[in-house]
């Protein structure tokens, strides 16, 4: 199976999956919730120490869903790449996310990136 068609797989089954697309450049795909924070923030902190290069951005267009869980493994990587000496920034974050940053007073280090 190729690598859209695992992401599109792991979003339909409610999983979630996070993608290498390029260098220094990743995809987050499917659910970020209390049920995939777990996992998802493995899989992340594994990502973050192999991708290549100092800079680093996660495209979250492909998260279909998101609770505060979510929100605390995004702001993890950002803490785990800070430590590491690296810059994170995440694009394209749904409105769900960004309202839920807002409410938790953490929207703009979302934004901004470390």
């Amino acid at each position: 199976m190729s690598q859209p068609q695992v992401a599109a797989s792991a979003a339909h089954a409610g999983a979630f999956e996070l993608v290498a697309a390029e260098a220094g450049r990743l995809t987050a795909h499917g659910s970020l919730t209390f049920a995939t924070a777990r996992r998802a923030c493995e899989q992340g902190v594994a990502a973050l120490s192999q991708a290549r290069g100092a800079r680093l951005e996660i495209d979250c267009g492909s998260i279909t869903g998101s609770d505060s869980a979510g929100l605390a493994v995004l702001l993890e990587w950002l803490g785990v790449a800070k430590r590491a000496g690296r810059s994170l920034r995440y694009t394209r974050l749904s409105r769900g996310l960004a309202a839920l940053a807002r409410i938790s007073d953490v929207e703009e280090l979302l934004e901004r990136g470390v």
